[in-house]
Order: C-alpha cells, then sequence, then structure tokens
C-alpha cells in the first residue's frame, strides 16, 4: 500500500508549504500598508508630485505578493496530483498481482472486483484529507501571524488583586521618585517627583523630546515606570484595574483621531449612553455647535476615515466634546491648540478652560502663552524636573530654562 508513501508526502508538503504561505502573508500585510498610506496621504503625494514613484513603490509590492503566491501555489499543485498518483499505484498493484491471480484461477473474479471496489472507497477520504490538508497548510500559515501577536508581552499588566475604584475620584495626583526608559534602553525620565493637587491645572513644557508626553502617558498606564510609582487620591495606580482607572481620565491629543462614522457617534464615544442633549450640551461647550450646525446633515454628517472631511480646528473641537461627554476628574491635553490658526486656537482655548474647570488638568504645551495662569509649570530638561513654578516665578529666575524659552518665543 502506498498509505507511507502519502503520510511522508504529506509531512514533507507541509514543511514546505507553511512557510511559502507564511511569505504570502506577510507580503500582503506589507502592500495593505502601503496602499493605507498611500490613501491617507493622498495630498502630501500630491503637493511632493510624488504619485510616480508611489506608483512604482505599489508595484514592487504587488510582483512581491505576485511572486510569493505563485510559489506557494505552484508547491500545493504539486502535492495533490502526487496524492492520486500514489492511491493509482495502489490500484496498478492491486490489478497486476490480483489480475495474475485471476488469470491463474488462484483468485475469483469476483473477489478481485470486490477488492478494486473496497480499495476506492478506502482512498477516497485520503483523497479528501490531502485537499484539506492544503487549506490547514494555509489556515496555520494565517494563525502563525496570530500567534506572533498573541505571544507578544503586553507592556502592562493588570494585577489579579487589582481592585475597582469606587466612585468618582478627587484628582489627587503624585509621582512618587519615578524613572522610565522604553524596552530598548533608552532613558527617557529619572527620578521625577511631582504632586499635583486635586483641581490644579499642571502645565509640562520644556523642549522637544524631554518626554513630556511619555510623563502624562504613565497616568492612565499607557506604560509603567521602570522605578518608582504614581498614587491617584493615596492609592498606587498599579493596584487600580486598569478600566477603573482610565474611566477617570480624559485626553485630548494634537493628533486627533475620529472614527469613520457620524459627528454624533465620534461625540458619544466618550460616554456612549449619553443622551441627545447631553451630546448637543458637549458640542456648545466646546464650540463646536457653530459648525456641526452648517454641515450636510448636522450630527449625522459622515465625517470620513480619520475625519478627513473635517478642518484640524473642527476635530479638536470634536474631541473636545468627547472629552466633555465623558465627564472625567483628570484631564490631559496633548498640545491640543498648536496646529491651528489663530482664531481656531481662541475658540478651542475657549473651550478647554470650560472643561478644565473641576478638575486636575496635566497640559502639554509649546507655545507658552496657552500655560501662563497654570497652577504649576513644570520645566523639563536632560530626563529630569529642571525648575517648577508659577509663570511669575519662573521668569523672576535669572539664567532660568522657562525664562529663556518664553524670550525665544516672544521673538
Amino acid at each position: 500500500t502506498p498509505i507511507p508513501l502519502i503520510v511522508l508526502s504529506m509531512r514533507i508538503f507541509a514543511r514546505r508549504v507553511r512557510p511559502a504561505f507564511r511569505e504570502r502573508q506577510r507580503q500582503l500585510a506589507e502592500l495593505n500598508a502601503t496602499l493605507g498610506d498611500n490613501l491617507l496621504g493622498i495630498r502630501e503625494i500630491k503637493a511632493f508630485t510624488q504619485e510616480e514613484r508611489e506608483a512604482l513603490r505599489i508595484e514592487k509590492h504587488i510582483n512581491r505578493y505576485r511572486d510569493s503566491l505563485l510559489h506557494a501555489l505552484r508547491l500545493m499543485a504539486t502535492f495533490q496530483p502526487f496524492v492520486e498518483f500514489s492511491s493509482s499505484l495502489g490500484t496498478v498493484i492491486l490489478i497486476y498481482f490480483g489480475g495474475r491471480l485471476a488469470f491463474q484461477r488462484v483468485l475469483p473474479l469476483e473477489d478481485l472486483i470486490a477488492f478494486f471496489l473496497y480499495l476506492d472507497l478506502f482512498y477516497q477520504p485520503v483523497r479528501a484529507l490531502s485537499g484539506a490538508w492544503e487549506g490547514i497548510q494555509q489556515a496555520l500559515a494565517g494563525a502563525d501571524r496570530v500567534a506572533d501577536l498573541l505571544a507578544e508581552e503586553p507592556e502592562v499588566y493588570q494585577s489579579p488583586k487589582a481592585i475597582e475604584l469606587a466612585g468618582r475620584a478627587k484628582g489627587h495626583l503624585h509621582f512618587h521618585n519615578v524613572s522610565f526608559r522604553y524596552s530598548d534602553g533608552d532613558t527617557v525620565l529619572e527620578h521625577i517627583e511631582l504632586d499635583v493637587p486635586a483641581n490644579s491645572v499642571v502645565a509640562l513644557v520644556g523642549p522637544t523630546g524631554v518626554g513630556k508626553t511619555t510623563l502624562a502617558s504613565l497616568i492612565p498606564r499607557f506604560y509603567d515606570p521602570t522605578e518608582g510609582f504614581i498614587t491617584l487620591d493615596g492609592q498606587d495606580i498599579r493596584n487600580l484595574t486598569l478600566k477603573s482607572l482610565r474611566q477617570q481620565i480624559s485626553i485630548v491629543l494634537q493628533d486627533v483621531f475620529l472614527f469613520h462614522g457620524t459627528v454624533r457617534d465620534n461625540i458619544l464615544f466618550g460616554r456612549p449612553d449619553a443622551t441627545e442633549e447631553e451630546v448637543k450640551q458637549a458640542a456648545v461647550i466646546a464650540n463646536a455647535m457653530e459648525f456641526i450646525e452648517r454641515l450636510p446633515n448636522g450630527f449625522d454628517t459622515v465625517i470620513g476615515e480619520r475625519g478627513v472631511k473635517l478642518s484640524g480646528g473642527q476635530k479638536q473641537r470634536l474631541a473636545i466634546a468627547r472629552a466633555v461627554l465623558k465627564d472625567a476628574p483628570i484631564l490631559i491635553l496633548d498640545e491640543a491648540t498648536s496646529s491651528v490658526d489663530m482664531e481656531t486656537e481662541v475658540l478651542i482655548q475657549q473651550a478647554l478652560e470650560r472643561l478644565m474647570v473641576g478638575r486636575t488638568t496635566i497640559v502639554i504645551a509649546h507655545r507658552l502663552s496657552t500655560v501662563r495662569n497654570a497652577d504649576l509649570i513644570v520645566v523639563l530638561e536632560g530626563k529630569r524636573i529642571r525648575e517648577m513654578g508659577t509663570h511669575e516665578e519662573l521668569l523672576a529666575l535669572p539664567n532660568g530654562l522657562y525664562r529663556h524659552l518664553n524670550e525665544v518665543q516672544g521673538k
């Protein structure tokens, strides 16, 4: 029987075809990523007249995907015929030896026919299994990529003993000798000792790349400190469930992410169970109602992928409305007004001032004019806190970094 030969061929096939399909999946992912980049960056491509270059880049990825696909298909095309040949080989052997025995009248002809029919019934599931084996190898190649993702170690763990934060937090934050470095060993923050009273406004300023955003990202535990810890109302945030901790925090970023959907859907992302009246009130507080009413379908207007149909200032105000609706006691503003014109900045600043009332607010800013009224300004440099104080106190320091930055921006 050629069954051992078929089993051996299945093992050899699996070892060769799975890497081929894994490569096909990788090339498909790269092609999709390139197409996505080109669709999202179509304005930049046109502005820099890079259409031909990008077309060639896409063509290169298409060719690589085609080659990897054809290689995998060629391997598949050799397996099934080999199984058919092997199973037919058993039939040929039966006919040859059985025919001789039947010719010599050692084996009755009806028994030979019965053997032939039984053998055909035996090989039918073998052929079906070989066909399924091809599909299994394709599926396993895709599963390998999923397994690689699942095998990634999470940067933040929730303790099995973590507790729910009861009720609404007061918002008192304290950084206890906090240091942080990335997994590649690059140290960003060292020995940060900072107290943020409840309902206060604390601004983080300093040159680009000093760790302002990283420091703020430690609060919702997007990362964990490599040394030290952070407390919220006296409790180590690592002892709280991630969900209950993050429910206490609203974030408005410079690069606003909006979902493909309506204006209403994006505002409701802050609190999906909010009423229509609450959604409209949030839009009013965010100074967004004026432009929403000018849209073709108002709150039901579809804004496109990542809000492509809206201006930067409009997207920013929708993000503020989302934060208003969430109504969290802690607010993080990361360069929320840095990419808009002066008129829009005034509208956004007014909305932010209304949003900050009664909340602990962490403001990350390059424009020092936006943080003059902060209760505390923290100046970061060289991975550490270099200066702290109010606007007036920091300006009074003769050789202070804040004073220098303020003078540079004043010019």
